[in-house]
Protein backbone atom coordinates (compact mmCIF):
# COMPACT_ATOMS: atom_id res chain seq x y z
CA UNK A 1 0.00 0.00 0.00
CA UNK A 2 1.63 3.51 -1.14
CA UNK A 3 1.60 6.05 1.90
CA UNK A 4 1.64 9.57 1.85
CA UNK A 5 3.90 11.23 4.52
CA UNK A 6 1.93 14.87 5.55
CA UNK A 7 2.20 16.98 8.17
CA UNK A 8 -0.58 16.30 10.27
CA UNK A 9 -1.83 20.23 9.37
CA UNK A 10 -3.30 19.43 6.26
CA UNK A 11 -6.50 17.42 7.05
CA UNK A 12 -9.38 18.27 9.89
CA UNK A 13 -12.26 16.49 11.05
CA UNK A 14 -15.98 17.19 10.13
CA UNK A 15 -18.38 18.81 12.02
CA UNK A 16 -16.60 22.26 13.11
CA UNK A 17 -15.25 23.32 10.27
CA UNK A 18 -17.86 24.43 8.07
CA UNK A 19 -16.58 25.17 4.96
CA UNK A 20 -18.83 23.38 2.49
CA UNK A 21 -20.39 24.84 -0.67
CA UNK A 22 -24.06 24.77 -1.45
CA UNK A 23 -25.28 21.81 -2.41
CA UNK A 24 -26.91 21.06 -6.04
CA UNK A 25 -30.58 21.26 -6.59
CA UNK A 26 -30.89 18.43 -8.32
CA UNK A 27 -30.78 14.36 -8.00
CA UNK A 28 -27.83 13.54 -5.62
CA UNK A 29 -27.39 10.17 -6.74
CA UNK A 30 -26.54 9.40 -10.73
CA UNK A 31 -26.00 6.11 -12.52
CA UNK A 32 -22.21 5.51 -13.42
CA UNK A 33 -21.33 4.24 -17.13
CA UNK A 34 -19.37 1.36 -17.60
CA UNK A 35 -16.49 3.04 -18.63
CA UNK A 36 -16.71 4.99 -15.20
CA UNK A 37 -17.45 2.11 -12.81
CA UNK A 38 -15.66 2.30 -9.79
CA UNK A 39 -13.14 -0.42 -8.42
CA UNK A 40 -15.11 -2.14 -4.98
CA UNK A 41 -12.17 -3.51 -3.39
CA UNK A 42 -13.27 -3.45 0.26
CA UNK A 43 -10.20 -3.34 2.76
CA UNK A 44 -12.34 -3.96 6.16
CA UNK A 45 -12.82 -7.18 7.71
CA UNK A 46 -15.77 -9.47 6.53
CA UNK A 47 -17.12 -9.93 9.87
CA UNK A 48 -17.46 -5.96 10.45
CA UNK A 49 -19.31 -5.70 7.46
CA UNK A 50 -21.20 -8.24 8.09
CA UNK A 51 -22.32 -7.35 12.09
CA UNK A 52 -22.85 -3.53 10.19
CA UNK A 53 -25.24 -4.98 7.82
CA UNK A 54 -27.39 -7.18 10.07
CA UNK A 55 -27.21 -4.25 12.44
CA UNK A 56 -29.21 -2.60 9.52
CA UNK A 57 -31.38 -5.09 8.73
CA UNK A 58 -32.95 -5.22 12.49
CA UNK A 59 -33.68 -1.71 11.96
CA UNK A 60 -34.97 -1.81 8.37
CA UNK A 61 -37.35 -4.96 10.06
CA UNK A 62 -38.73 -2.53 12.06
CA UNK A 63 -40.10 0.12 9.69
CA UNK A 64 -42.95 -0.66 7.00
CA UNK A 65 -42.21 -3.19 4.35
CA UNK A 66 -43.55 -0.86 1.24
CA UNK A 67 -41.83 2.56 2.97
CA UNK A 68 -39.88 3.53 -0.04
CA UNK A 69 -36.31 4.74 0.01
CA UNK A 70 -34.68 6.96 -2.64
CA UNK A 71 -31.51 6.76 -4.58
CA UNK A 72 -31.70 9.16 -7.12
CA UNK A 73 -33.69 8.32 -9.39
CA UNK A 74 -33.95 5.03 -7.93
CA UNK A 75 -36.82 4.21 -5.32
CA UNK A 76 -36.53 0.95 -3.26
CA UNK A 77 -38.90 -0.11 -0.40
CA UNK A 78 -37.39 -1.49 2.69
CA UNK A 79 -39.02 -5.02 1.63
CA UNK A 80 -36.93 -4.78 -1.12
CA UNK A 81 -33.99 -3.10 0.72
CA UNK A 82 -33.95 -6.13 3.05
CA UNK A 83 -33.97 -8.40 1.07
CA UNK A 84 -30.58 -6.75 -0.84
CA UNK A 85 -29.06 -6.65 2.18
CA UNK A 86 -29.51 -10.49 3.28
CA UNK A 87 -28.09 -11.30 -0.54
CA UNK A 88 -24.75 -9.43 0.87
CA UNK A 89 -24.76 -11.50 3.75
CA UNK A 90 -25.25 -14.22 1.61
CA UNK A 91 -22.56 -13.43 -0.85
CA UNK A 92 -20.20 -13.14 2.30
CA UNK A 93 -20.62 -16.67 4.10
CA UNK A 94 -17.42 -17.98 2.52
CA UNK A 95 -15.48 -15.08 3.51
CA UNK A 96 -14.37 -14.25 -0.67
CA UNK A 97 -11.46 -12.05 -1.36
CA UNK A 98 -12.00 -8.47 -2.01
CA UNK A 99 -11.49 -9.51 -5.50
CA UNK A 100 -14.37 -12.19 -5.47
CA UNK A 101 -16.31 -9.95 -3.96
CA UNK A 102 -16.17 -7.36 -6.25
CA UNK A 103 -17.29 -9.47 -8.84
CA UNK A 104 -20.10 -10.84 -7.04
CA UNK A 105 -21.26 -7.27 -6.22
CA UNK A 106 -21.01 -5.75 -9.72
CA UNK A 107 -22.81 -8.70 -10.99
CA UNK A 108 -25.92 -8.17 -9.13
CA UNK A 109 -26.19 -4.29 -8.17
CA UNK A 110 -26.02 -1.31 -9.79
CA UNK A 111 -23.79 1.42 -8.49
CA UNK A 112 -24.68 4.85 -7.95
CA UNK A 113 -22.53 8.06 -8.09
CA UNK A 114 -22.85 10.99 -5.67
CA UNK A 115 -23.05 14.05 -7.41
CA UNK A 116 -20.82 15.74 -5.04
CA UNK A 117 -20.42 19.37 -3.86
CA UNK A 118 -20.85 21.99 -6.60
CA UNK A 119 -16.93 21.44 -7.57
CA UNK A 120 -18.25 17.89 -8.10
CA UNK A 121 -15.75 16.51 -5.05
CA UNK A 122 -17.02 14.52 -2.23
CA UNK A 123 -15.31 15.92 1.00
CA UNK A 124 -15.00 12.74 3.36
CA UNK A 125 -14.01 13.49 7.02
CA UNK A 126 -14.15 11.31 10.26
CA UNK A 127 -15.80 11.16 13.79
CA UNK A 128 -14.90 8.62 16.39
CA UNK A 129 -15.96 7.93 20.38
CA UNK A 130 -14.29 10.40 22.48
CA UNK A 131 -12.66 10.11 26.07
CA UNK A 132 -13.58 12.42 28.71
CA UNK A 133 -12.17 13.00 32.34
CA UNK A 134 -15.49 13.36 34.59
CA UNK A 135 -16.84 12.76 37.78
CA UNK A 136 -20.08 11.28 38.91
CA UNK A 137 -20.54 14.14 41.48
CA UNK A 138 -19.35 17.51 41.47
CA UNK A 139 -15.92 17.84 42.53
CA UNK A 140 -12.83 20.11 42.86
CA UNK A 141 -12.29 21.27 38.83
CA UNK A 142 -15.07 19.01 37.93
CA UNK A 143 -17.81 21.55 37.35
CA UNK A 144 -19.14 21.44 33.68
CA UNK A 145 -22.33 19.66 33.78
CA UNK A 146 -23.05 16.99 31.58
CA UNK A 147 -27.02 17.44 31.10
CA UNK A 148 -29.76 14.81 30.56
CA UNK A 149 -32.69 16.30 28.97
CA UNK A 150 -34.72 18.87 30.20
CA UNK A 151 -38.13 17.46 31.65
CA UNK A 152 -39.55 20.98 30.32
CA UNK A 153 -37.99 20.74 26.31
CA UNK A 154 -41.38 18.56 24.98
CA UNK A 155 -43.48 20.96 23.67
CA UNK A 156 -41.77 24.34 23.64
CA UNK A 157 -41.13 26.68 20.74
CA UNK A 158 -37.65 27.63 20.88
CA UNK A 159 -35.84 26.38 23.89
CA UNK A 160 -33.12 28.05 25.40
CA UNK A 161 -29.62 28.73 23.29
CA UNK A 162 -26.22 27.23 24.52
CA UNK A 163 -25.43 30.60 26.36
CA UNK A 164 -28.49 30.61 28.20
CA UNK A 165 -28.37 27.13 29.39
CA UNK A 166 -24.83 27.22 30.13
CA UNK A 167 -25.83 30.67 32.60
CA UNK A 168 -28.54 28.15 34.29
CA UNK A 169 -31.59 29.04 32.64
CA UNK A 170 -32.74 25.30 32.17
CA UNK A 171 -35.37 23.45 33.66
CA UNK A 172 -35.55 22.33 37.75
CA UNK A 173 -35.13 19.01 38.18
CA UNK A 174 -32.81 18.22 34.42
CA UNK A 175 -30.53 15.60 35.38
CA UNK A 176 -26.98 15.56 35.69
CA UNK A 177 -25.44 12.86 34.55
CA UNK A 178 -21.70 13.33 35.62
CA UNK A 179 -19.32 16.79 35.41
CA UNK A 180 -16.43 17.32 33.28
CA UNK A 181 -13.13 18.95 33.60
CA UNK A 182 -13.21 20.83 30.67
CA UNK A 183 -16.02 22.50 28.57
CA UNK A 184 -14.18 21.93 25.12
CA UNK A 185 -14.60 18.15 25.93
CA UNK A 186 -17.91 18.59 26.61
CA UNK A 187 -18.49 20.49 23.59
CA UNK A 188 -16.71 18.38 21.07
CA UNK A 189 -18.38 15.23 22.64
CA UNK A 190 -21.73 16.92 21.25
CA UNK A 191 -20.27 17.47 17.64
CA UNK A 192 -19.02 13.69 17.79
CA UNK A 193 -22.52 12.44 19.22
CA UNK A 194 -21.50 9.91 21.80
CA UNK A 195 -18.51 9.82 24.50
CA UNK A 196 -16.99 7.59 27.13
CA UNK A 197 -16.60 9.41 30.53
CA UNK A 198 -13.84 8.25 32.62
CA UNK A 199 -15.12 8.72 35.95
CA UNK A 200 -12.70 9.88 38.90
CA UNK A 201 -13.41 6.35 40.45
CA UNK A 202 -11.84 4.62 37.50
CA UNK A 203 -15.41 3.60 36.17
CA UNK A 204 -16.54 4.28 32.75
CA UNK A 205 -20.02 5.19 31.72
CA UNK A 206 -21.04 5.59 28.02
CA UNK A 207 -23.52 8.64 27.01
CA UNK A 208 -24.70 9.73 23.83
CA UNK A 209 -26.85 11.72 21.79
CA UNK A 210 -30.89 12.38 23.27
CA UNK A 211 -32.03 15.53 21.83
CA UNK A 212 -30.88 18.83 21.05
CA UNK A 213 -32.38 21.99 22.37
CA UNK A 214 -33.86 22.62 18.40
CA UNK A 215 -31.62 25.68 17.56
CA UNK A 216 -29.67 25.65 14.17
CA UNK A 217 -25.60 24.61 14.23
CA UNK A 218 -23.39 27.10 13.46
CA UNK A 219 -20.34 26.50 13.18
CA UNK A 220 -16.75 27.99 15.39
CA UNK A 221 -14.56 26.24 12.62
CA UNK A 222 -16.55 28.57 10.06
CA UNK A 223 -16.06 31.66 12.85
CA UNK A 224 -12.45 31.60 13.34
CA UNK A 225 -11.27 31.18 9.99
CA UNK A 226 -13.98 34.55 9.16
CA UNK A 227 -12.77 36.35 11.71
CA UNK A 228 -8.76 35.50 10.42
CA UNK A 229 -7.97 33.59 14.05
CA UNK A 230 -6.73 30.68 11.95
CA UNK A 231 -6.43 30.29 8.49
CA UNK A 232 -8.75 28.13 6.47
CA UNK A 233 -5.71 25.78 5.41
CA UNK A 234 -4.71 25.43 8.57
CA UNK A 235 -8.07 24.66 10.26
CA UNK A 236 -8.39 21.18 12.15
CA UNK A 237 -9.54 19.70 15.22
CA UNK A 238 -6.27 19.90 16.84
CA UNK A 239 -5.71 23.44 15.81
CA UNK A 240 -9.19 24.78 16.83
CA UNK A 241 -8.75 22.77 20.49
CA UNK A 242 -4.96 24.69 20.94
CA UNK A 243 -6.49 28.03 20.22
CA UNK A 244 -9.65 28.05 22.42
CA UNK A 245 -6.37 26.60 24.76
CA UNK A 246 -4.20 29.44 24.00
CA UNK A 247 -7.42 32.15 24.20
CA UNK A 248 -9.12 31.33 27.58
CA UNK A 249 -10.55 34.80 27.42
CA UNK A 250 -11.98 34.45 24.09
CA UNK A 251 -13.39 30.58 25.01
CA UNK A 252 -17.20 31.25 26.10
CA UNK A 253 -17.52 33.86 23.45
CA UNK A 254 -16.59 31.66 20.65
CA UNK A 255 -18.61 28.36 22.14
CA UNK A 256 -21.71 30.64 22.51
CA UNK A 257 -21.68 31.11 18.94
CA UNK A 258 -23.36 27.74 17.94
CA UNK A 259 -26.75 28.42 19.81
CA UNK A 260 -27.13 24.36 18.91
CA UNK A 261 -27.13 22.06 22.40
CA UNK A 262 -26.58 18.50 23.05
CA UNK A 263 -28.38 16.35 25.90
CA UNK A 264 -27.45 12.94 26.69
CA UNK A 265 -28.31 9.79 27.85
CA UNK A 266 -26.51 6.58 29.19
CA UNK A 267 -25.43 4.35 26.87
CA UNK A 268 -25.62 0.45 27.85
CA UNK A 269 -22.90 -0.89 25.11
CA UNK A 270 -21.24 0.91 21.83
CA UNK A 271 -22.54 4.28 20.60
CA UNK A 272 -25.84 4.92 19.06
CA UNK A 273 -25.96 6.42 15.66
CA UNK A 274 -29.61 8.46 14.12
CA UNK A 275 -30.68 5.10 13.05
CA UNK A 276 -30.70 3.81 16.87
CA UNK A 277 -28.32 1.01 16.01
CA UNK A 278 -24.98 0.28 17.02
CA UNK A 279 -22.29 2.13 14.74
CA UNK A 280 -19.57 -0.64 13.70
CA UNK A 281 -15.91 0.79 13.57
CA UNK A 282 -14.83 1.78 10.25
CA UNK A 283 -18.34 0.55 8.64
CA UNK A 284 -20.91 3.09 10.08
CA UNK A 285 -21.03 6.33 7.97
CA UNK A 286 -23.25 9.53 8.93
CA UNK A 287 -24.83 12.00 5.70
CA UNK A 288 -27.13 13.83 5.17
CA UNK A 289 -30.74 12.19 5.19
CA UNK A 290 -32.34 14.33 3.23
CA UNK A 291 -30.23 13.37 0.34
CA UNK A 292 -29.51 9.99 1.19
CA UNK A 293 -31.45 7.22 2.50
CA UNK A 294 -31.17 5.82 6.02
CA UNK A 295 -30.23 2.16 5.70
CA UNK A 296 -28.57 2.35 2.30
CA UNK A 297 -24.94 0.62 1.50
CA UNK A 298 -22.92 2.74 0.00
CA UNK A 299 -18.85 2.59 -0.84
CA UNK A 300 -16.61 5.53 -0.31
CA UNK A 301 -12.78 5.24 -1.44
CA UNK A 302 -10.54 8.31 -0.15
CA UNK A 303 -7.34 8.43 2.35
CA UNK A 304 -7.23 8.12 6.26
CA UNK A 305 -3.82 9.07 8.65
CA UNK A 306 -2.22 6.21 10.18
CA UNK A 307 0.33 5.79 13.37
CA UNK A 308 3.85 4.75 11.62
CA UNK A 309 5.93 2.09 13.97
CA UNK A 310 8.30 5.33 14.91
CA UNK A 311 5.72 7.26 15.80
CA UNK A 312 5.12 9.48 12.94
CA UNK A 313 1.95 10.15 10.57
CA UNK A 314 1.17 8.78 7.54
CA UNK A 315 -1.58 8.99 4.63
CA UNK A 316 -3.03 5.87 3.04
CA UNK A 317 -5.97 5.04 0.86
CA UNK A 318 -8.63 2.81 2.23
CA UNK A 319 -11.94 1.77 0.35
CA UNK A 320 -14.69 -0.19 1.42
CA UNK A 321 -18.32 -0.68 2.16
CA UNK A 322 -19.96 1.17 4.35
CA UNK A 323 -23.73 1.32 5.79
CA UNK A 324 -25.58 4.63 6.46
CA UNK A 325 -26.67 4.23 10.19
CA UNK A 326 -26.12 8.07 11.26
CA UNK A 327 -26.43 11.71 10.54
CA UNK A 328 -24.78 15.12 11.25
CA UNK A 329 -25.73 18.45 11.82
CA UNK A 330 -23.00 19.89 9.86
CA UNK A 331 -23.13 17.00 7.51
CA UNK A 332 -25.19 18.16 4.50
CA UNK A 333 -26.10 17.81 0.82
CA UNK A 334 -24.29 15.41 -1.33
CA UNK A 335 -20.50 15.92 -1.04
CA UNK A 336 -20.35 14.93 2.43
CA UNK A 337 -19.66 11.87 4.28
CA UNK A 338 -18.34 11.69 7.66
CA UNK A 339 -16.81 7.95 8.84
CA UNK A 340 -17.23 6.76 12.51
CA UNK A 341 -13.84 4.77 13.20
CA UNK A 342 -14.14 4.27 17.24
CA UNK A 343 -12.00 5.25 19.97
CA UNK A 344 -8.74 5.15 20.66
CA UNK A 345 -5.85 7.19 19.68
CA UNK A 346 -6.01 6.07 15.59
CA UNK A 347 -9.45 6.87 15.89
CA UNK A 348 -9.04 9.99 17.43
CA UNK A 349 -6.33 10.95 15.09
CA UNK A 350 -8.73 9.99 11.92
CA UNK A 351 -11.69 12.30 13.54
CA UNK A 352 -9.54 15.16 13.91
CA UNK A 353 -7.13 14.97 10.71
CA UNK A 354 -9.74 13.65 8.07
CA UNK A 355 -10.90 16.50 5.75
CA UNK A 356 -10.19 14.40 2.32
CA UNK A 357 -11.87 14.60 -1.06
CA UNK A 358 -12.49 11.00 -2.00
CA UNK A 359 -15.77 9.38 -4.11
CA UNK A 360 -18.86 8.40 -2.70
CA UNK A 361 -21.15 5.67 -4.37
CA UNK A 362 -24.73 3.97 -3.45
CA UNK A 363 -25.31 -0.10 -4.40
CA UNK A 364 -28.66 -0.71 -5.49
CA UNK A 365 -29.80 -4.23 -6.69
CA UNK A 366 -29.93 -4.82 -10.61
CA UNK A 367 -33.42 -4.51 -11.80
CA UNK A 368 -35.54 -2.96 -8.72
CA UNK A 369 -36.45 0.78 -8.38
CA UNK A 370 -35.54 1.54 -12.34
CA UNK A 371 -39.01 3.57 -12.83
CA UNK A 372 -38.66 5.76 -9.81
CA UNK A 373 -41.60 6.72 -7.56
CA UNK A 374 -45.11 5.03 -8.41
Amino acid sequence: MALRVVALTFAAAAAVLGVLGPARAQVALVPTPPWEQPGLLDDGSVGSLREAIRRTIGWLERRSPDLRLTFGARVVTVREQIRALGRIVQLLEDEPSPEELETRLLAEFDVLRSIGRDDGAVLVTGYHEPIVEASASRAPGYTVPILGVPLDLVGRDGYWTRAEIEEGRIGDGTKILAWARDPVDVFFMEVEGSGTLHLLDGRELRVGHAATNGRPYRSIGRLLIDEGKIPREAMTMRALREWLAANPSERTRVLHWNPSYVFFRTLPGSPIGSLGVELTPGRSVATDPRVFPPGGLAFVRAERPIVLPGGGVAWAPFSRLVLNQDAGGAIRGPGRIDVFWGRGPEAELAASEMKEFGELYFLVPKGVGEHGPR
